[in-house]
């Protein structure tokens, strides 16, 4: 199993990469899982790919850990699993869907996820809630985003909208703001991230500036996120508890 992370300057989001194929890995014993980067941080997902062929594996199932489906799981990935066949023994490789909605749906999982990270950082009520994505100039990720936001509203029956930390607005701060000239008290930040970094550094710091009660960690290696990985494998649906 190969789980492809976009990558990051910033060491923390590499480290949350490999906490999560850690915990792949102890869910699914006798499968090896590896991490690797699209950008930033070795391996590549073609040089891990080159390193299981090496090893003797014939098949890799790649798991994009991408919460939408943009550029890089429409031409990097494909790219990577073509150069590593083109350079090395060749390896049969089934990649999975993205982390993100499919086909329209928002995997419960996934929602289950962010809503444990708010209650990690705040149990109580919200009057909004703000979901903070990294961005996209893709007009159909942010569609997927926005789904995300529309049902995590509706699980928790709190109006939400949809900021970016890069290529679209609004960003956190002017969307909390907005909530809260609007008459929200108590406006959360849901981070849409599955790893930290600068990106959700600054939304931390631009949500608690214009009034953000609370705004939660990463997803990292929620149970929730190894669940969905697992199920991505596996191509199964959802079962709660």
């Amino acid at each position: 199993m190969l789980l492809v992370a976009h990558g990051s300057r910033d060491p923390r989001a590499a480290d949350a990469t490999r906490a999560l194929a850690r915990a792949v890995a102890a869910a699914r014993p006798g499968t090896p899982v590896l991490a690797s980067w699209l950008d930033h941080t070795q391996p590549d997902p073609a040089q891990a790919l080159q390193a299981l062929a090496a090893a003797g594996h014939r098949r890799a199932v790649l798991v994009p850990l991408l919460l939408t489906a943009a550029y890089h799981r429409r031409v990097d990935i494909p790219a990577a699993v073509a150069a590593a066949n083109r350079s090395g023994t060749p390896i049969a490789v089934r990649v999975t869907d993205v982390l993100g909605p499919v086909a329209a749906q928002v995997d419960p999982a996934l929602l289950a996820g962010l809503r444990r990270r708010l209650a990690e950082v705040d149990p109580g009520r919200w009057d909004a809630l703000v979901l903070a994505a990294a961005g996209t100039r893709d007009a159909g990720a942010r569609g997927s985003v926005g789904r995300v936001a529309a049902a995590l509203g509706a699980a928790l029956g709190t109006p939400t909208r949809v900021s970016y930390a890069s290529a679209a607005p609004p960003d956190a701060g002017t969307a909390v703001a907005r909530l809260r000239a609007a008459g929200a008290r108590r406006v959360a930040v849901a981070a849409y991230f599955l790893a930290p970094g600068l990106f959700h550094d600054a939304v931390t710091t631009t949500a608690r500036a214009a009034g953000a009660v609370a705004v939660s960690a990463p997803l990292t290696d929620a149970p929730e996120l190894v669940d969905l990985v697992l199920r991505r494998v596996d191509g199964t649906g959802y079962r709660a508890g």
